[in-house]
């Protein structure tokens, strides 16, 4: 047995990640879950507190989440060459389940748009609702979520050339600008002059802008702990699955928005 190949710190011989029984992804989920449900009842009934509570334990439960997946990747070796490989097929299968979902609220919206029925007058928008100019708040956010991709590009060629200042840097960035887009957004929804409730248009608007929003703050998040790792020198050029992960997430956010705006702000209004 002394010529086997030991991987990681724990002297197993195959190079597989055997993974330890742990609360945190079924806490995030309820959070997540408990979060998105908070969001509908403030877009029916305008009460706010839900959404904060829902917000503070789904932060809290995600990076305990990420403390330990951190842990198995420093500290105890243990994301070897094989366990990363599943790492990039999960999170492309990950995404590809993500279209679908995006795809349902697409398809709805298309659906009552272009055969719009005799229940809201058989014209699109619905009579009686006033849309948003697309070329004003939304155009600014999509400036913003585009640049945003950008400076997730450049930390990541910051990244590959070994240069930590401008990875720093473009982290902080892209954070921050995530930051702003969920600022302006929440900014939109509390001067949107429709309800939630007030036709189909206005539901499968805040059902596809809403969810949108949430992936940007669960992207904002990744980001950030992309930027902690950073300046904790866990990247290396060739090693940092991390953040490639992470950043193929926030491209995915921002070609989503690419076709809310087309669709729902441009088209739709």
């Amino acid at each position: 047995m002394s010529d086997q190949i030991h991987y990681g710190t724990t002297g197993k011989t195959h190079p597989f990640h055997i993974v330890e029984p742990s609360i945190w992804p079924l806490a995030t989920s309820f959070a997540a879950g408990g979060l998105a449900y908070a969001a509908v009842m403030y877009f029916h009934d305008k009460i706010m507190w839900p959404v904060y509570v829902g917000a503070f334990f789904l932060i809290l439960f995600s990076s305990l989440w990420f403390r330990d997946i951190i842990r198995e990747a420093t500290f105890r070796k243990e994301h070897t060459a094989t366990v990363k490989l599943g790492f990039r097929y999960g999170m492309l299968l990950f995404i590809a389940s993500e279209v679908m979902f995006f795809a349902a609220f697409f398809w709805a919206f298309f659906d009552a748009s272009l055969f719009p029925t005799a229940a809201i007058g058989n014209i699109w928008p619905p009579a009686g609702i006033q849309t948003i100019d697309p070329f004003d708040l939304p155009f600014l956010m999509t400036m913003i979520l585009l640049l945003s991709g950008c400076t997730v590009t450049w930390a990541h060629a910051a990244l590959i050339e070994g240069n930590k200042r401008d990875l720093i840097r473009g982290l902080a960035a892209s954070v921050a600008l995530g930051v702003i887009f969920t600022g302006f957004q929440a900014y939109e929804y509390m001067h949107a002059e429709f309800g939630f409730k007030e036709t189909i248009f206005a539901s499968t608007f805040y059902m596809a802008t809403g969810f949108h929003g949430f992936h940007v703050v669960i992207g904002t998040i990744f980001l950030a702990v992309c930027l902690w790792r950073a300046n904790r020198g866990d990247f290396k050029s060739d090693d940092h699955f991390g953040f490639e992960a992470a950043a193929w997430y926030w491209h995915f956010v921002d070609v989503v928005w690419l076709f809310l705006f087309v669709a729902v702000y441009w088209y739709g209004g």
